[in-house]
């Protein structure tokens, strides 16, 4: 089975794509044939980070509507909510 390549919009270089929507509707195909498997994988991490540092509940419709705009704002552009104090680890 060969790799899915795409030219990941949030790492700016090509990369192996998901191998499978990862997210409904609309924005779900944005993901899928824009955002490589490695951009998700932060993503998931940050969204962890949100929902700790918030303490939001994935199934209140408010929290599952600023995760989705953060999704959207994290993958998509650099405009996105960064958590106070986090360092991220050094490669």
């Amino acid at each position: 089975m060969t790799t899915r390549m795409v030219q990941c919009l949030k790492l700016g270089k090509e990369a192996p794509g998901l191998p499978r929507p990862t997210y409904p509707g609309d924005l779900g195909k944005r993901i899928y044939l824009n955002i490589s498997e490695e951009a998700w994988k932060s993503w998931v991490s940050h969204q962890t980070m949100l929902l700790n540092e918030y303490r939001l509940t994935p199934v209140d419709p408010k929290a599952r509507k600023f995760l989705e705009e953060e999704m959207e704002k994290f993958l998509f552009t650099d405009d996105f909510t960064k958590i106070e104090g986090y360092v991220p680890p050094s490669e």
